[in-house]
Order: C-alpha cells, then structure tokens, then sequence
C-alpha cells in the first residue's frame, strides 16, 4: 500500500466491520479475516490466523498453500514474529521482517524456515487475548520488502477490526451453545421427572452426582440422557433417588 487514500481505506474498514459481523459463525469469521487481509493489504500474498494455547500451536484458518506450514514450524521452533506476538501481552502491536532473506537476530531458527517456504516478508499482529490463549494474525509476502510502514498501519488497523468482529463471534457463539446447554439440561430433567417421580430439584441433583462421579461436564450428562449417547440412561436409576 504505498500511495494510500485513506478515506477509501476507512470506508473499506467500515464495510468490513459490517461483513465480519454477518458472518454466520465463528469459524466463518475467522476465515473472512484471512482472506481479506489478502485482498486489502498491500503486498500480502497469504494470511492466517495463529493460536496459542497453552503453548501449543494452532492454525484457525488459512489463506494460502504454506501458513499452516509456518505456524507449525514456529511452533516447533519457539520463535517467529507470529508467535512472538500471540505471546506479548505488553502491548506489542506488531513485529514485522522485512527481509527473510537477510540473516535476523531475533528469529536465527525460523528466518531460513520460511524462506524455504518462498517467503521472502512478513508481520504478527496481536489480534485477540483470552484466559492463557492468545492469537495472531500472520500476513506473508512471497517477496523481501514488500511490507512498508504503511503496509503496517494499515495491517494494525484491519487487525484492530478483526479482533472486534472475532470478540462478537465468540461472544455469539458462547450465548448460542449456553442455550443448547440449558435446553439440554431441561430436557434431561424433564425425562428423570416423568420415569423416575423425580422432583426438579431431585432430578438436577441427580445430573450433577453422575457428572461429578463419572467426571463428566454437567451438559454431556444431560445430552446422554437425552439420547445423545446409547445406553447412557443405564447409569441413571443407580444414582436417582426414589421418587
């Protein structure tokens, strides 16, 4: 992006805001992010998003033939500017490379990884942080100076964008299955009433002893009891209490 109307660029983002969250789920988000930053930033030739979890890496979504590749190496490796920015929490907006193809002190390991794959740049935005996970959205050019710093502003701000539309998503995502959950608890409960004499009470104190003495979340208990599971109900009247 070097000569950048900016007004245009706003309007894009504005436009991209509204895309983002039309998105039907989370996974749908996540790889409308990869694909526009393609599209939108100047220079880049694939994108993905980098999760790390626990420090184990993760790819949530690609565009292009080597990310996955990438974030696996700077996973095994320990290094690179993804994963160096999925793991910042001082604030760090970015860490860039210009050129692969010059020895790098801070990444000595993956620098020459990459350049196997055919990159010759590239950038880590911190996108989003949650409990001990973190993420980065990873922008690759196939040539070494493609990324200016204006290449730069304009990646920090569509990953600003993207972490909102990606906090929304997991928002809606969480909401939609804490509904499932409830429902299925309902009906679980529902079912322990009628064939047992169960009160309410009684019928939810009984999911919760087999969730807790078979170590098993409270919702896959109920999905089992409603018939998620074959044979799941024969566990039920050792733990129901005499209706």
């Amino acid at each position: 992006m070097r000569d950048v109307d900016w007004r245009e660029f706003a309007e894009r983002m504005a436009l991209l805001a509204r895309d983002l969250l039309a998105q039907e789920s989370l996974d749908a988000t996540l790889d409308r992010i990869s694909t526009t930053a393609v599209e939108l930033v100047e220079g880049c030739d694939e994108a993905g998003i980098l999760d790390l979890r626990k420090g184990e890496v993760e790819t949530l979504s690609a565009c292009g033939d080597h990310v996955q590749e990438s974030d696996r190496l700077q996973g095994r490796l320990g290094e690179g500017p993804c994963f160096d920015a999925a793991r910042d929490t001082s604030g760090g907006r970015v860490y860039r490379i210009p050129d692969l193809t010059s020895p790098d002190g801070r990444w000595p390991h993956f620098s020459p990884a990459a350049r196997s794959l055919g990159y010759g740049s590239m950038m880590g935005f911190l996108l989003y942080t949650r409990n001990d996970d973190f993420g980065a959205l990873n922008l690759y050019a196939y040539g070494p100076g493609a990324f200016t710093a204006v290449s730069e502003t304009a990646g920090w701000l569509f990953a600003s964008h993207a972490a909102v539309a990606l906090a929304g998503a997991r928002t809606q995502e969480q909401l939609e299955h804490a509904l499932e959950t409830r429902h299925a608890i309902g009906e679980a409960m529902g079912i322990l009433m009628e064939r047992h004499g169960l009160s309410e009470p009684d019928a939810f104190g009984v999911l919760r002893r087999i969730s807790q003495n078979h170590n098993v979340k409270l919702r896959d208990v109920a999905r089992r009891i409603g018939g998620g599971a074959s044979g799941a109900d024969d566990s039920v009247p050792e733990e129901a209490p005499e209706g």
